[in-house]
């Protein structure tokens, strides 16, 4: 089985380590291509407006100067030498639940191999708080990855699907198990700013990474957190909203 690896925390990130760990017990057949640096929150962004650049760090490990769409591109149409069985994203530092999954480099890393007709899946290990810097746990992804990722690649999945995988921010040994989930819902309205001033006295703000209150319904990934279990959710690129089309056509035809 050929595995390509990717992230959106860089090519150096102790995440891609823990996951290559992971995919080494599935495959000897193992290539990694990573940005070059963190890319957290670029989304399914490409690189349009400067070039790419391109380094091959050892045989098979590569980073590109560029976001986590540009690095499953690039692996894609340049460096390997053919399609890869799955591609496996992460392990994220922080978590990529509910609607957050817009902004995630490392899902729509996934995402771009799902359009390419590859197997993927996106991985995060969920922590407490903020601040924490590089001590981040990835324990519980060390663990529970095997059994999680052993049943995804043995099966097919639907055409333009992907699987988006979150760990709970607990002890390997204090995990529940494993639930397949829906995706939740956060409320943005109470999202938090962090306003400051610069050395020079201009002023900048920062997007708070908590305080977003958000209402985890019954079976979401964010309740399957909350009770300690790993949470499984297929995701799919239909973003067509089915019961708007009659009465949007309705309007035009008046």
């Amino acid at each position: 089985m050929r595995i390509l690896l990717t992230n959106d925390d860089g090519i150096n990130a102790p995440g891609l380590k823990v996951l290559e760990a992971i995919a080494r017990g599935f495959s000897d057949d193992i290539w990694i291509c990573a940005p070059a640096e963190e890319q957290s929150g670029a989304g399914h962004s490409l690189t349009l407006t400067r070039p790419v650049r391109l380094r091959e760090h050892a045989p098979r490990r590569f980073s590109v100067s560029g976001t986590p769409t540009d690095a499953v591109t690039m692996a894609l149409r340049k460096i390997m030498p053919g399609p890869p069985d799955c591609i496996l994203s992460g392990v994220n530092r922080g978590a990529n639940l509910g609607d957050d999954v817009t902004y995630s480099g490392t899902v729509a890393a996934a995402l771009e191999g799902a359009l390419a007709g590859i197997r993927s899946v996106a991985l995060s290990q969920v922590y407490r708080s903020e601040g924490v810097g590089d001590a981040v746990s990835f324990e519980a992804a060390a663990q529970w990855g095997e059994a999680v990722l052993r049943p995804l690649l043995a099966m097919r999945f639907a055409p333009r699907t992907l699987v988006n995988v979150n760990f709970p921010p607990i002890a390997a040994d204090a995990v529940r198990g494993i639930r397949v989930v829906r995706q939740g819902f956060h409320d943005y309205a109470r999202g938090s700013l962090v306003e400051g001033t610069d050395p020079r006295g201009y002023r900048y703000y920062w997007f708070g990474l908590h305080g977003i209150e958000h209402t985890p319904g019954h079976a979401t990934d964010l309740e399957a957190i909350a009770d300690g279990f790993v949470a499984v959710t297929p995701l799919h690129l239909d973003l067509t909203h089915e019961s708007s089309l009659a009465r949007l056509g309705e309007c035009y035809r008046r």
